[in-house]
């Protein structure tokens, strides 16, 4: 199809926005600049986080209870699962931090609804003990039975003793609705 020459002048007649044009190129330059930006911030920021817990770690080994939690703290803060379980061990025993057993327990409990077996382990405990939580020997139970089930096999016996004791003071009704807790219970990663 052949345009006329009147169809020519009206197109000629339209301005052109070059600016529009840059303006979309720069768009998408910065787009992907943004997206390499997250991309290299992510690859950075992780294997940073692994570092930090295992130099918590290292400091829980060398007794700098005061270093170990300052290091912990902003890990745990961010959902890590780890670093919330021994800053829960920390705020328990006192070391490097006053002994708070209500912020052990706060601890204990985010890790352990994200699936740490060490933090169900001693959520429960803390639950028979009544130190930071009021005492609920079922929802002890419930925890408990969840952390044997999730033990690596070297502390799994250990664990099973400690659950059946504090099953031993449960009766039958008591039992079944731990169990129950336990089967309807899953993980919920917070971030």
């Amino acid at each position: 199809m052949k345009a006329n020459s009147s169809d020519r002048g009206r197109h000629d007649q339209v301005p052109r926005e070059p600016a529009s044009g840059r303006l979309r190129a720069l768009l998408v330059l910065a787009a992907v600049a943004v997206t390499i930006s997250i991309v290299a911030t992510i690859s950075i920021v992780a294997p940073a986080s692994a570092q930090s817990l295992r130099q918590g770690i290292s400091a829980v080994n060398r007794k700098d209870y005061q270093r170990a939690s300052q290091i912990f703290i902003p890990l745990a803060e961010r959902g890590n699962p780890a670093a919330q379980t021994y800053l829960g061990f920390l705020f328990e025993t006192g070391r490097g931090v006053p002994q708070n057993y209500t912020e052990a327990a706060m601890w204990y409990r985010r890790a352990a609804e994200q699936g740490d077996s060490l933090a169900q382990y001693s959520l429960g405990l803390l639950y028979d003990r009544a130190q930071g939580v009021p005492r609920d020997i079922v929802e002890a139970s419930k925890w408990l039975n969840l952390s044997v089930a999730a033990a690596p096999a070297r502390a799994r016996d250990a664990r099973q003793r400690i659950r059946d004791a504090v099953t031993s003071k449960m009766s039958r009704g008591e039992i079944a609705q731990a169990r129950l807790r336990a089967l309807e219970w899953a993980p919920v990663r917070e971030h």
